[in-house]
């Protein structure tokens, strides 16, 4: 992990000096593809470990392709330094070379920022992106340089090998499907679901509409809502209105969860799940402009605002009572942010995300002491 943080410290020095540069394709993998990968085990001067413009199926050929026992396991595309990385051509074309290839994992890159897929999944293209990571220091999570080094090293040699990237996309992509299919079966309330609830519960006292009401209390589908027309047409025409104006709206969960990659999204989810437990039914949610908050009567207790490498999130806490050892935590009492809180949480994973919990508790426990 040494070399992986060295590594990235090297290659930021090198992006301060090329940021503004438009470099190319070609001396962008000389300068930050090809160090990262050595750094990561890969050997890209053995073409049976690394092989150059590898031949697909349909005679079109992909950067890279990073093979173990001379089997391609993962297809990375490069581009230039300063690609947005946001075609959904090119997202579609690599995806589409593992798939066709029967290679499970994908990378998208422009030197900088990872872009990872999974191809096998049966979702549209860009919907198969399992994580990104970037190591801009201009334009991350404020991830720590552990945290980045850990994301990078999940596309390791040795984390290949040892199944780490599957494991991780077995984890969320199945978490993913269990959920919706959760919020399908809770949403439409079946009877027969109700009535397996009854049964489990031991109590035919209890009614199929009162299971029905419990439910609803518990868990919470989503649907979708769009910010109030007179802010739409306020926008179009080039108006600006005051923030307290706009926190009064709800913009909808798919305002901050669309194009996000899966691991955010399921992190964020977990998160949900965790906060409406605090009090089943009284635990509110809102989706304002910039981030979501839960709130417990009117004292928000969590804030988060989700970005590409994962969640931000504020909670009401003191910062002194958060352990040095808590590395992704800082203070933001004097400092400008989103949310309530004066401590800001890193979470780049649904690891990082248990770790969080006793402080997303301890939050919700100062709310209810203040309300007492």
């Amino acid at each position: 992990m040494m070399d992986i943080k060295k590594r990235i410290e090297e290659l930021q020095a090198q992006l301060k000096r090329h940021r503004r540069t438009s470099l190319k394709e070609l001396p962008t993998r000389t300068i930050f593809i090809d160090p990262l990968l050595d750094t990561l085990g890969w050997n890209v001067r053995d073409p049976d470990e690394v092989e150059l413009e590898y031949p697909t199926i349909d005679s079109k050929a992909v950067d890279f392709a990073l093979k173990i026992g001379r089997k391609p396991v993962i297809l990375l595309e490069a581009k230039a330094l300063d690609d947005p990385l946001d075609d959904v051509k090119a997202i579609t074309q690599v995806v589409g070379y593992a798939t066709n290839d029967g290679i499970d994992w994908c990378v998208l890159t422009n030197g900088i920022r990872y872009k990872v897929y999974r191809s096998s999944e049966k979702v549209p293209a860009p919907d198969k992106l399992l994580f990104e990571v970037s190591i801009d220091p201009e334009n991350n999570l404020d991830l720590s340089i552990d945290q980045m080094a850990s994301h990078l090293s999940r596309l390791s040699k040795a984390s290949m090998a040892d199944g780490v990237l599957d494991e991780l996309g077995e984890e969320i992509f199945t978490t993913a499907k269990i959920r919706k299919a959760l919020d399908r079966l809770f949403g439409e309330q079946d009877d027969s679901l109700l009535r397996v609830i009854r049964r489990s519960l031991g109590d035919d006292n209890i009614s199929l509409a009162q299971i029905r009401k419990a439910l609803s209390r518990i868990w919470r589908v989503e649907t979708p809502t769009k910010p109030a027309r007179s802010l739409e047409y306020a926008e179009k025409a080039g108006r600006r209105r005051k923030s307290a104006s706009q926190d009064r709206l709800d913009y909808g969960e798919a305002h901050h969860t669309d194009g996000k990659p899966v691991e955010v999204v399921e992190s964020y989810r977990a998160l949900d799940r965790y906060c409406q437990d605090r009090a089943p039914g009284r635990v509110v949610r809102r989706h304002l402009a910039k981030h979501i908050a839960w709130s417990l009567g009117k004292s928000v207790f969590c804030s988060v605002h989700l970005l590409h490498s994962g969640l931000k999130m504020w909670l009401k806490v003191s910062p002194g009572s958060i352990p040095a050892s808590v590395t992704f935590a800082r203070d933001v009492s004097k400092v400008g942010h989103w949310g309530s809180g004066d401590v800001e949480f890193a979470i780049d994973s649904l690891a990082r995300l248990r770790e969080a919990e006793p402080y997303i508790q301890a939050s919700f426990d100062q709310v209810v002491d203040s309300a007492a």
